[in-house]
């Protein structure tokens, strides 16, 4: 008999559904639920909101997700893993044993910090996508480093039920339990990339159950409005069928599972995370059952010497105005809006966006067939250094209520902060884990 262990995958970004994790956890007879919440603007939005609260810039929606979980892991023995710290580990750990404690849950929390390693990075290190050095993209707000399984690890070895981490390379929150529950060596360079292949094809949750697959009338995929999402069945030599909850819908195919495995692959010969570099083109996909995809063959190389540091910079301001028209003529109204706000806009914007939208957003429906939209919805949008200029796009596209052309309806305006987004690499020895335990009962902290 082989003994696998079972690993879900409950949530694939910060604003996922709560539901499925739900689900898993109740009836996915799991050993471990991992949450991914954290992409790269995610990091350095929650760095911003640590700058104005010290005792935030976790996940915003930690607490709901906790409230829902907390019962079900405790009972069911499931251990979960999470990036949802963000940029605030520590206090998303005291919150989950605060939050533990009044449900009446004996719950230990590991925080796993690290990752942050702004002071550490030079202003002339290289940017990754420009060949620029940091220093001619402004003010930096945040720097964090992608761990891996070895930071992961140090928190399952404390025995917490719950691991929180903030920015670590994705598949690694699903391989950091395989490590643990079958004692590979950091070395062993093929477990590690078969692993690593499978948590690239969990992490985005819902995906790779038909979720972001879906088109209808040529990749339908049933009952898409209950979409389960996965888990994995993870044999010793890192092998392993991917299957969900009988009775959720969607569906795992070869299909879902090949695009799943290319999503976000520049490289499918060097996939590279801070644990191995994978090479998914020897990956093997057999479908074993219906909603039941066999993953094994995947080889790796060594670690790379550096790891990757996403870096978050303040970017100015967007300023944003939208208005609709609809009836005969809407397309050519609309334009003629876009023409008199370029006119009035293009000394103070150099690079000014405007879109023609034009599907169902006014009426919510369509009245026959036209050579040209029914309905349109006019959007501008620019950057500006300053919130005041920027704010000028939105009133200028509101001023065409009386200015004209006719017709125009539902203007909206916005002005919202630019966080923009680099990366860079920096030397492993430059990171400082420690782990943080936090245990509800009597709230007993120590370092390690």
């Amino acid at each position: 008999m082989i003994i696998v262990i079972r690993i879900g995958s409950g949530a694939g970004f910060s604003g996922d559904r709560l539901e499925p994790a739900v689900i898993l956890a109740e009836k996915g007879q799991l050993d471990y639920l991992v949450l991914e919440c954290l992409a790269e603007r995610t990091i350095a939005l929650a760095q911003k909101r640590k700058i104005k609260n010290p005792l935030l810039g976790y996940d915003p929606l930690l607490e709901k997700r906790m409230e829902l979980l907390l019962p079900i892991i405790s009972k069911n023995n499931v251990r979960l893993i999470t990036n949802m710290g963000a940029a605030n580990p520590v206090s998303a750990a005291e919150k989950i044993a605060e939050m533990a404690k009044s449900l009446g849950t004996s719950i230990k929390v590991a925080a796993v910090t690290g990752d942050d390693v702004l002071q550490y990075i030079s202003c002339d290190a290289n940017v990754l996508e420009a060949n620029e050095p940091l220093s001619s993209f402004g003010q930096l707000i945040s720097a964090n480093a992608y761990l891996g399984v070895k930071e992961i690890l140090a928190g399952l070895e404390t025995g917490a039920d719950i691991i929180i981490t903030g920015r670590v390379a994705d598949p690694s929150l699903f391989v950091a339990p395989m490590i643990h529950h079958y004692g590979w060596s950091l070395e062993d360079v093929n477990r590690i990339a078969q692993g690593t292949a499978v948590g690239h094809l969990l992490e985005c949750g819902g995906q790779i159950c038909g979720g972001y697959f879906a088109d209808p009338g040529k990749k339908d995929v049933p009952d898409l409005a209950n979409l389960g999402f996965p888990y994995a069945d993870v044999a010793s030599d890192g092998s392993a069928v991917i299957s969900k909850v009988e009775g959720t819908g969607g569906v795992i195919s070869l299909a879902t599972a090949k695009e799943q495995l290319l999503y976000e692959v520049t490289n499918p010969n060097q996939y590279i995370t801070p644990d191995v570099i994978a090479d998914f083109t020897k990956v093997q996909l057999r479908e074993t059952a219906p909603n039941c995809i066999e993953v094994s063959g995947c080889i790796g190389e060594a670690k790379p010497e550096l790891l990757k540091v996403s870096v978050g910079y303040h970017a100015g301001f967007i300023g944003e105005g939208e208005i609709s028209y609809a009836g005969t003529n809407a397309l050519g109204r609309a334009k003629l809006a876009g023409e008199v706000i370029y006119e009035r806009l293009k000394k103070d914007f150099s690079d000014l966006r405007i879109d023609y939208i034009g599907s169902s957003s006014v009426h919510r429906t369509t009245f026959g067939q036209y050579d040209a939209p029914y309905e349109v919805r006019l959007r501008v949008a620019g950057k500006a250094q300053t919130a005041e200029k920027a704010a000028k796009i939105g009133e200028e596209v509101e001023s065409l209520y009386t200015n004209g052309p006719a017709g125009g309806g539902g203007a909206r305006k916005y002005t919202n902060e630019v966080i923009g987004v680099v990366s860079t690499l920096i030397p492993r020895d430059k990171i400082n884990m420690s782990v943080m335990v936090r245990e509800s009962v009597n709230h007993e902290e120590k370092i390690i």
